[in-house]
């Protein structure tokens, strides 16, 4: 059996390895150093180029429950970031050259890996594309005319996500625009004339990120910072994404002076976005500014909002469950290409895509973690999500279903969530997969 991986990122090294621990012979290809790109350094497999932190280790935070599930499946990049690993508190942060290094030379010395050093230009079948958030050009050309036009973004601009149970609802009111839809399809945050004008005070002077060059992009108008709105004049905001206009607040009667409006973004009702929010605010000015807001005085922000260059995919529309072409079950796609933000979400997408690749090789079906493990909430996510506010996703509670039990004690009911989610994976590998667990 042999197979393709194209792309020698997170993603793509961990579905090699996967792969090539269960016998699958892996052609791995990576374009640097013989093409280049704006963010990378060195020519060695997985480098980590914006930060040299995985995140947080505990099972209270999503990210460590993902850790704890991808150990649970044998992770490579796990092992090897464990190996490099530098003082971080309760975070896995490591010594970036180390990791590379570490990850190169055990990929490399895989005796059914084969790397290649150029760019691979054609989607290859059965095949693994896993070129991340700066895919080349001519590559990202040939999976838009696969996929078709509207499957692939090129500028990522989202706006924050948080948590409903820490949403103060007294504080807003239930309702859409002239009613329509459902009625009261929308959380919505009324403002008077002097919270708005102490939030656009707020918004203009706060502190904006600065990226990397190659995300020194010119913004389109149609996906503004919402401070670069603020910034063009004081109601812009309120003809804007703010608009108070078919929005009467019920308990008064009246129409606001501003409205923020918060859209539902999964199923379950667990997880609320900042509609029009988009922004390069750092993230403890996004902390501050944004519990300005009505109700989300106490906000636990499940994802902060930010613009930049990311090559991703609108995997609701392109993709099947398992992350393959609709088409062609055995051409698959994994990493940030597929819509996760973050170095575990994508090395996790790596390392299942790698396990199904090799379970269709020997004739089985692909399959997909428990919506109680973190990765199968994230997986659920990209594919079920609507695909018309298809944003990419970290890993976080609201991707999980809740507990049987309700426990008050935030902290605690996350540790409940990870030990169960860890607790499920156990089983899936174990039964799904014969993973000694």
């Amino acid at each position: 059996m042999r197979t393709t991986v194209v792309g020698g990122g997170l993603a793509g090294c961990e579905a090699a390895w996967a792969l090539a621990a269960r016998g699958v012979a892996v052609d791995l290809f990576e374009m640097r150093p013989s093409v280049s790109t704006p963010a990378h350094q060195t020519d060695r497999l997985a480098e980590i180029v914006c930060s040299n932190t995985f995140k947080s280790l505990e099972l209270s935070n999503a990210h460590g429950v993902l850790k704890a599930e991808l150990r649970v499946l044998g992770s490579l990049l796990m092992d090897v970031a464990h190996e490099s690993r530098v003082p971080g508190g309760a975070a896995l942060t490591v010594d970036r050259a180390v990791f590379s290094e570490g990850v190169t030379r055990r990929v490399q010395a895989h005796p059914n890996i084969t790397a290649h050093r150029v760019e691979v230009t054609e989607l290859p079948t059965p095949g693994i594309i896993a070129t991340g958030p700066l895919t080349s050009d001519s590559l990202a050309a040939t999976i838009r005319s696969r996929l078709g036009l509207e499957s692939l973004a090129f500028y990522d601009a989202i706006a924050p996500i948080v948590a409903a149970d820490s949403i103060d609802e007294s504080r807003q009111y239930r309702a859409s625009r002239y009613g329509k839809g459902e009625g009261d399809d929308f959380l919505n945050a009324p403002m008077s004339g002097a919270q708005y004008e102490s939030f656009v005070d707020a918004l203009t002077q706060a502190d904006q990120h600065i990226g990397h060059e190659f995300d020194q992009l010119p913004y389109f108008e149609g996906c503004l910072p919402v401070e670069e709105m603020a910034k063009r004049g004081r109601d812009t905001l309120r003809f804007g994404p703010l608009k108070p206009v078919g929005l009467q607040d019920p308990r008064t009667g009246r129409i606001p002076h501003a409205v923020v409006q918060l859209r539902q973004e999964d199923r379950a009702g667990q997880m609320w976005n900042l509609v029009g929010f988009q922004t390069r605010l750092r993230i403890p000015e996004q902390k501050h500014v944004f519990r300005m807001i009505p109700g989300l005085e106490n906000a636990e922000f499940l994802r902060y909002g930010s613009i930049h260059r990311n090559t991703y995919l609108n995997s609701p529309l392109a993709l099947t469950a398992h992350l393959s072409a609709k088409d062609d079950p055995q051409l698959l796609f994994a990493g940030q290409l597929v819509g996760v933000e973050g170095y575990t979400e994508s090395l996790a997408t790596g390392l299942l895509t790698g396990i199904n690749m090799a379970r269709m090789l020997e004739g089985d079906e692909p399959v997909i973690p428990p919506a109680e493990t973190m990765l199968g909430g994230l997986l659920r996510y990209v594919h079920e999500t609507d695909a018309r506010h298809f944003q990419p996703m970290n890993a976080n509670f609201g991707l999980l279903p809740p507990l049987a039990q309700r426990v008050r004690n935030r902290r605690d009911r996350k540790r409940a969530l990870g030990e169960r989610a860890v607790d499920a994976m156990r089983a899936f590998a174990t039964s799904t997969l014969a993973i000694a667990a």
